[in-house]
């Protein structure tokens, strides 16, 4: 009952930042009711506006609670209050319907299941016992359900989902759990589970909890199962089976990339894997990413070959959940091959009727359900230092579409990345929002894919961009879309420089001073017109100089070389002057012909791009010291010298001398003399490491003594190598560098849109 006006106050209140879809207005109202207010509680596409009166000790405790006791998934980034003249009118605290007036607020990401919705899930008395789509407003589907905002069910894809009466009272119960919990059902109401088998099979369609049994049955039989999750399809098969394993290996055309597991708990997570603290925390997150640990035994070879560690995570969905089983189900595997459901090179497929179609010959079944997905969202991968920071390398579920801050406000702009490892980014004042991971642009199907995302992230966020920005490489599928958006030419940054701000504008740092920029690559094109990526930049926000870079080298073949190492080691070895001794692993890999047809393409400049890629320089190694020859997947020769270091890392603290700039000519010599000498590949390997680190460090103390800048900020895909990454930074930092390192920002490619928009903002600025 709202206090007299002589003795009442009344305040307007607006909350910013992440506040839909998170049970805020429940909470609102609870708090309100609890302090006996009047008022009244709405969305607005500019966030959550309250009205409360009642006695000023009151309001004011009600306005500080706002800020400081959000619900958990809630992020408020503002809070703004406004005295109003007393009401009088009101004697109880509202929930008032969505204003659909012009704003913006931020959506939250998916978020895994909570303990609560588990225990309903669990509990045979609980009317949602085993229903595969149990949430509440703390949990559950939010980006891939979001259709536009302010969010309310009407704008999801849960609007062909009419709520029974029992989900309606408890929607508009105030003291409830699943009060305007918008993805609420239950299974009278809700969305259904159906089994479709491939054709021929003799297994036969099921509906609801005999789906999920047939599932779990085909899955303890070595079958393939396609699962429908939040953003996607995954391929499933059972982990331990070394035949389904390869199996699933084959139908994809997989090659010898690493898979992810999923595991039914933390106890089975601990009997296949080494789990930190810092990585058990990263692991059971809300975010539920997957996290790269150093495993154990007990999983088929085919699995993760040639990797020491394993990309794990825990079941994220109910529906996860259950296809593991509840206590009191037949058997079933408790790891699970969970692999992105495309075949090699496409995205993620989300639509039913499309998944038949691009998953046939791949999947035995296919676990589906008739909630649509609103956009595509793969799963995200990290991994977590030795002093417990976490490194994305794959920012989507669970992160998207949380907003960055930005250092320095921006033009509303569109970046759309480069064809590696894609993901967009819009911008605009002081926020910037990554679009989910899409992959490589390398067909239409991936392009239609990003246009839907581009569509998507524009109407959650309300930004219609006035600038588009690109990489600069002109035979980009990225870029050239971009020119399409734009209607013009839009702004094109250069590919290493974008990756330096990209590490700038994920700390903070408002460009007003430049940086020494240590961007290490596969590619990137360069403003000669070669390949760079092994480059120390001189950087802010409006430019660049290319202070130091790695000695050039032909790169035979394009994309052919890049596949096969053992011609980048010769390549290299042809551009140091040293000659291809037939006992040098990488000559023994090819064959007669293959050497005689390399050596006349690099006499005449054949099909030949002069590259400072430390990234291939990385492949070129591995091949010389004899770890991997032949990549069937990008980075797979560097990623197992890093492997092969690791082993070594410990028992050989030698490191290999470049010479001036960055050449290795030195090195390439010395890992032929410890070749002749027998020395075991790890230690080459941990000596190469050793070797680049320590190079980085000398160059980067040469810049502060020429410019007297102090501050390095390291990016680009060759500092996903955590060996490398590490010491640099022990280096750079013993040295009395600040450094910046990624973290929620990924180094590589998918973390490229960032940079490019803030160095857009500021060109776009100066015109």
């Amino acid at each position: 009952m709202t206090a007299p006006a002589t003795q009442a106050v009344r305040r307007r209140v607006t909350v910013r930042g992440t506040v839909q879809g998170v049970g805020f207005r429940p909470f609102v109202h609870r708090l309100a009711t609890g302090l006996s207010l009047a008022g009244f509680v709405s969305n607005t596409a500019n966030g959550v506006i309250v009205e409360v009166e009642g006695p000023p000790d009151r309001v004011a405790d009600f306005c500080d609670r706002l800020a400081t006791e959000p619900p958990p998934l809630a992020a408020v980034t503002g809070v703004g209050v406004e005295d109003l003249p007393v009401s009088g009118a009101d004697d109880s605290f509202a929930i008032r319907a969505t204003d659909d007036s012009p704003g913006r607020t931020h959506l939250p990401p998916d978020t895994a299941t909570c303990a609560e919705c588990l225990r309903d899930l669990a509990d045979p008395a609980d009317r949602r016992h085993r229903h595969p789509f149990v949430t509440c407003t703390h949990c559950g589907p939010r980006f891939t359900i979001a259709t536009g905002m302010p969010y309310d069910r009407a704008v999801t894809t849960m609007t062909g989902f009419p709520m029974c009466s029992d989900c309606a009272r408890e929607y508009g119960d105030p003291l409830d759990r699943r009060f305007h919990a918008q993805p609420v059902a239950c299974p009278g109401c809700g969305p259904r589970l159906r089994l479709v088998p491939a054709a021929g099979s003799d297994v036969r369609p099921a509906r609801d909890a005999d789906a999920l049994a047939t599932a779990r049955a085909l899955l303890a039989a070595g079958r393939i199962v396609a699962v429908k999750g939040l953003g996607g399809y995954h391929l499933a098969c059972d982990a331990s089976d070394a035949r389904a394993v390869e199996t699933l290996r084959s139908r994809k055309a997989r090659g010898g990339k690493p898979f992810a597991v999923m595991c039914a708990d933390l106890d089975t997570v601990r009997r296949i894997a080494v789990l930190s603290a810092p990585e058990l925390a990263a692991l059971t997150s809300p975010r539920r990413p997957i996290v790269l640990l150093r495993r154990r035994a007990g999983l088929a070879p085919g699995v993760c070959p040639g990797s020491p560690h394993l990309g794990v995570m825990l079941p994220y969905t109910p529906l996860h959940t259950l296809l593991f089983g509840l206590p009191g189900d037949p058997p079933g595997p408790r790891v699970l091959v969970m692999t992105s459901g495309n075949r090699s090179g496409e995205p993620i497929v989300t639509d039913d009727d499309e998944a038949l179609v691009r998953l046939a010959g791949l999947a035995d079944a296919w676990l589906a359900h008739d909630r649509p997905i609103a956009s595509p969202c793969d799963d995200s991968l990290l991994r977590v230092r030795a002093d417990g920071t976490e490194q994305v390398l794959r920012r989507s579920r669970g992160y998207v579409p949380r907003p960055l801050r930005l250092p320095v406000p921006v033009r509303s702009a569109l970046a759309v990345g480069g064809d590696l490892k894609n993901a967009l980014c819009l911008g605009e004042g002081d926020h910037a929002w990554f679009g989910p991971h899409i992959g490589d642009m390398g067909d239409l199907t991936t392009l239609e894919a990003a246009r839907r995302a581009e569509a998507h992230l524009r109407c959650l966020t309300g930004v219609a961009p006035e600038v588009v920005a690109a990489d600069r490489h002109p035979g980009y599928h990225s870029a050239r879309w971009a020119a399409r958006l734009a209607g013009r030419a839009p702004v094109l940054v250069q590919h290493h420089h974008a990756h330096i701000a990209s590490a700038m504008a994920e700390h903070g740092l408002d460009g007003t001073a430049p940086v020494i920029g240590v961007a290490l690559d596969g590619t990137g094109y360069g403003d000669d017109g070669t390949v760079w990526g092994g480059e120390i930049l001189l950087a802010d926000y409006r430019g660049f100089r290319r202070y130091a870079h790695l000695a050039p080298a032909p790169l035979p073949g394009g994309d052919a070389g890049v596949a096969n190492p053992c011609r980048l080691a010769l390549a290299r070895l042809w551009a140091a002057g040293l000659p291809w001794d037939a006992a040098l692993p990488c000559v023994k890999a090819c064959v007669s012909e293959e050497l005689a047809l390399l050596h006349r393409q690099l006499e005449r400049g054949l099909a030949c791009v002069a590259t400072s890629s430390m990234g291939r320089l990385f492949d070129a190694v591995s091949s010389l010291v004899g770890v991997c020859h032949r990549a069937g997947y990008e980075a797979q020769a560097a990623l197992e010298l890093e492997a092969a270091a690791a082993s070594a890392w410990d028992a050989d603290a030698a490191a290999y001398a470049f010479a001036g700039d960055l050449d290795p000519a030195p090195v390439l010599s010395a890992l032929v003399a410890d070749l002749r000498r027998g020395t075991p590949a790890p230690v080459l390997a941990a000596r190469f490491h050793r070797g680049v680190a320590r190079a980085v460090a000398e160059i980067c103390r040469r810049a502060r003594r020429d410019t007297g800048l102090a501050t390095v900020a390291l990016s680009g895909g060759v500092f996903a190598n955590a060996l490398l990454e590490e010491e640099c930074t022990r280096l750079l930092t013993g040295d009395g560098f600040a450094v910046l390192r990624h973290g929620e920002v990924p180094a590589n490619d998918g973390g490229l849109a960032l940079g490019q928009l803030v160095v857009a903002a500021h060109l776009r600025q100066e015109e």
